[in-house]
């Protein structure tokens, strides 16, 4: 009787470390890091600045009355940037991004102006 106790002990905590043990697989391949070229936007003017002044003018009075730091591609793609602190430097200047895609948010590794 105490060894089918201790068996059956033995096979549950074996079934449970199998599914709690964390899996070795492949990234996405939208999980990659890439290059997102495009200029430092901001979520509510995207490509088309209409608050007046330079991109950059504009693009900090909106962001500094709600909308987040965006970058718009050359095709006019928006995409939202996790970092909300660093595009500051580079409001309506033309960057590289580089960072992972998740839906239509760049998580960002590093940004720098494109020379």
């Amino acid at each position: 009787m105490k060894k089918s106790v201790f068996l059956a002990f033995g096979i549950f905590l074996a079934a449970g470390m199998a599914v709690a043990s964390p899996q070795q697989t492949a990234p996405k391949p939208e999980e990659k890091a890439k290059v997102f070229v495009g200029s430092i936007s901001d979520s509510m003017c995207g490509a088309h600045h209409v608050m007046g002044g330079t991109a950059k003018e504009c693009t900090l009075e909106c962001v500094d009355s709600g909308s987040d730091f965006v970058l718009v591609d050359g095709k006019g793609k928006v995409y939202r940037l996790s970092d909300q602190d660093k595009p500051r430097e580079f409001a309506g200047d033309k960057v590289k991004v580089t960072g992972m895609l998740k839906g239509d948010e760049i998580i960002v590794n590093s940004i720098a102006a494109d020379k």
